[in-house]
């Protein structure tokens, strides 16, 4: 294969691009807003549907609605912090675990979206049909692990005050010399954990979608090697049941366990 045989016209980048359907300054639409829409409408009528329809005597459905909700409950709360504050904060790592669940599922599904490249149906300039996930564009995930930074430190400068929450950081039995040392870390060993949510979320998905993206027929354009697609599509349709069988559930899982993990340190004495 020679290296003029190449594809130099199609670049994998611009299939995460974002291109505003409706320009409204900062409030413009585009795919991201669409996507991040529907994630918020189906875990308001989830968790709507949850409290609304529970019965003296499950069907399936409700078994299955259950489950979904011990694992938010149990696993991922009150594994992590104590019963009073597992209350107050289920809520929203309730919400925040279905949100990024919906996010990652709906980015599975091949949806009309991308309106670079359109087909003629019955006259109708339709976007084409295309993968792209929400929470593969970094803004979201940050948005999302703000709000979490945001919450477990106002929670905890509340239960210990300002100086005392400072304080709860250090390690017990750290003091002297040592302390000077040991406290600079602590102290941006908590920022991190702004960049951790927000990057393990966003590169486990990016990552996920670029592969199935050139197992799935992407590098065969880039090399000007049709055969090669008959090898790689197979792993690409592989990767596409793993991620969306799991890497989806599990970075959700994550994210808001991790949430929780924080919020329930930060009302600890160390």
């Amino acid at each position: 294969m020679c290296i003029r045989d190449r594809n130099n016209t199609f670049q994998v980048q611009n299939e995460f691009k974002l291109v505003n359907w409706v320009s409204l300054g900062l409030l413009s639409i585009n795919r991201a807003v669409v996507y991040l829409f529907l994630a918020a409408i189906l875990t308001v009528v989830t968790m709507v549907w949850v409290a609304d329809r529970m019965q003296m005597r499950p069907n399936r459905v409700q078994t299955a609605v259950e489950a979904l909700f011990s694992l938010m409950r149990d696993n991922i709360t009150r594994g992590n912090m104590s019963d009073s504050l597992a209350a107050k904060w289920f809520p929203y790592l309730g919400a925040l675990f279905l949100f990024i669940w919906y996010s990652n599922l709906i980015g599975y599904l091949p949806l009309p979206t991308n309106s670079e490249q359109k087909f003629n149906l019955f006259g109708a300039h339709i976007p084409s049909f295309a993968l792209y996930a929400a929470t593969a564009n970094i803004s979201v995930p940050l948005i999302l692990a703000l709000v979490t930074f945001i919450a477990f430190n106002w929670e905890g400068v509340r239960a210990h005050g300002a100086i005392g929450y400072v304080k709860s950081l250090i390690p017990a039995g750290v003091s002297g010399a040592i302390l000077v040392l040991v406290a600079p870390l602590e102290i941006v060993s908590t920022f991190m954990r702004l960049i951790s949510l927000t990057v393990r979320l966003f590169a486990n998905i990016l990552a996920g979608h670029m592969i199935i993206l050139f197992m799935a027929g992407g590098l065969a354009v880039i090399l000007g090697a049709s055969w090669l697609g008959w090898f790689t599509m197979p792993v690409g349709i592989a990767v596409y049941l793993f991620e969306l069988g799991l890497i989806a559930t599990l970075q959700a899982f994550i994210f808001a366990t991790l949430s929780a993990i924080y919020l329930g340190t930060a009302v600890s004495q160390h």
